[in-house]
């Protein structure tokens, strides 16, 4: 497996290492350990394993997980600590970076497709957004050939409760 199967993974199912949304901190914890930053803010909660960052939000006393992202672009200054090591584990080593055309070719190899975003929040200046329907994953790619690292790198992969309804 390689970093780009766990990339191809996270668009199309949705989830790392078989925990997603909804998930309470202990699961998380179970499948990327303990190693994390957790910020704290009221009812927010904030954990931070480098590559995958997730938000939790308080409910009568539980935890669940209302968002996953996939920061891809932190690997271009540490490829090491950045992957969680159950990560690494599983797919072995993280390239600094991702291109765009490898990440869409693995996710139709998996049997789903990408649509263009418009443009909803500005954006389409430095940014090109896509969602896989099959799953409700977003994409985001960078555009922008003035910005540090080259355009058509994956940015982000993001999942969200309103995405993953409306995927399923």
């Amino acid at each position: 497996m390689s970093d780009l199967d766990f990339y191809a993974h996270v668009a199309t199912r949705g989830d790392v290492l078989g925990v997603g949304i909804g998930a309470q901190p202990a699961a998380w914890d179970t499948a990327l350990g303990s190693d994390c930053l957790d910020t704290e803010d009221g009812g927010l909660l904030r954990r931070d394993y480098g590559l995958v960052e997730l938000s939790f939000q308080e409910e009568d006393g539980a935890w669940p997980c209302f968002g996953v992202s996939v920061q891809v672009h932190r690997l271009r200054w540490d490829t090491e600590s950045s992957v969680p090591p159950a990560l690494r584990e599983t797919y072995g080593a993280f390239a600094s970076s991702t291109r765009f055309e490898d990440l869409a070719a693995a996710i139709t190899e998996l049997g789903c497709s990408l649509d263009p975003e418009p443009d909803q929040d500005g954006t389409s200046g430095d940014m090109r957004r896509y969602r896989v329907p099959e799953s409700g994953v977003r994409i985001f790619v960078r555009t922008d050939e003035h910005a540090p690292g080259p355009a058509g790198e994956v940015w982000s992969l993001s999942v969200s409760p309103a995405w993953w309804s409306a995927a399923g």
